[in-house]
């Protein structure tokens, strides 16, 4: 939401200040000037991204109202891995088959919607316990494996961003090609009345000032507030994993999720006390 807040400020400063200098608002209402620039910009999009990073991008834009992974959300994650850790214990590793093969009927993960929803972590956690329960991976090549799912997840979220990044950084050269075609218009009615060409340069200006506009308050804080989304997110994937990792080596459950919980964002961390309580509940909820 705030990142909302923070375009109302950069729009509503400059229009602003353009009407503070008793500057006429329907002077910067160029429709032709927005067409190319618009038009040349989506033009480049499609050039250079595939469909499913087109997707990727609408879909991670979407994300700048939601704050990310809560602590409440963490919470929940070191939770239902101490449950699913203490299954493993009772019953052995056979006994997360059923949890594993089928999550959304598993009497453990339903209870947290926010993770089963989350395909990506569910197919990791589901994936990794696989290879858990079939045994013989030596906990070296079980975490590079992971790191490799990981590293493929970040680079695939992160094209996004990077995508945007470079229009950002084309807009400005595109508000100088619609300047430069104005200028064109211009040149052809400079037998006119200055008033007339006055207008036209006006209108050039216009394209460079949006460019410019949109590249440096629009566009590129966004795709910067995309690649903070993708940062803060991929923690709750090495969250997941180092409790996994843990596990795997042969800690307890309340051991394995301390593993996971030390490399939680300070701001976001739930306390020893917080998780030790909440794990209690669920034994006491049993």
């Amino acid at each position: 939401m705030i990142a909302i807040i923070g375009l109302v400020v950069v729009l509503g400063s400059v229009i602003g200040g353009f009407l503070l200098a008793k500057g006429h608002l329907l002077v910067l209402y160029q429709p032709a000037e927005y067409l190319i620039i618009a038009g040349a910009a989506f033009g480049s999009l499609l050039v250079m991204a595939p469909l499913r990073i087109l997707k990727s991008i609408v879909a991670q834009l979407l994300k700048i109202l939601d704050s990310g992974p809560s602590r409440q959300t963490y919470t929940e994650l070191l939770v239902m891995m101490y449950e699913l850790f203490n299954v493993a214990r009772k019953d052995g590793l056979v006994g997360l088959e059923s949890h594993v093969e089928s999550p959304e009927k598993s009497s453990v993960i339903t209870k947290y919607p926010y993770f089963l929803k989350n395909h990506h972590a569910l197919d990791f956690l589901a994936d990794t316990m696989r290879l858990i329960i079939m045994g013989g991976i030596p906990e070296h090549d079980l975490e590079s494996m992971m790191d490799l799912d990981l590293e493929t997840h970040h680079h695939e979220q992160l094209q996004a961003s990077s995508t945007l990044q470079t229009i950002g950084d084309a807009l400005p050269g595109l508000g100088i090609v619609a300047a430069v075609l104005g200028v064109v218009i211009t040149m052809g009615a400079i037998g006119g009345p200055p008033e007339e060409i006055g207008h036209h340069v006006g209108a050039a200006l216009v394209g460079t000032f949006l460019g410019i506009l949109l590249s440096y308050g629009v566009v590129q804080p966004l795709a910067s507030n995309l690649r903070n989304i993708t940062e803060t997110e991929g923690k709750y994937y090495v969250c997941l994993k180092q409790a996994l990792l843990a596990f795997h080596k042969g800690f307890t459950a309340q051991i394995a999720v301390e593993f996971a919980r030390r490399v939680i964002s300070s701001e976001v961390r739930p306390s020893f006390i917080e998780v030790e309580d909440a794990c209690r509940a669920t034994k006491t909820a049993g």
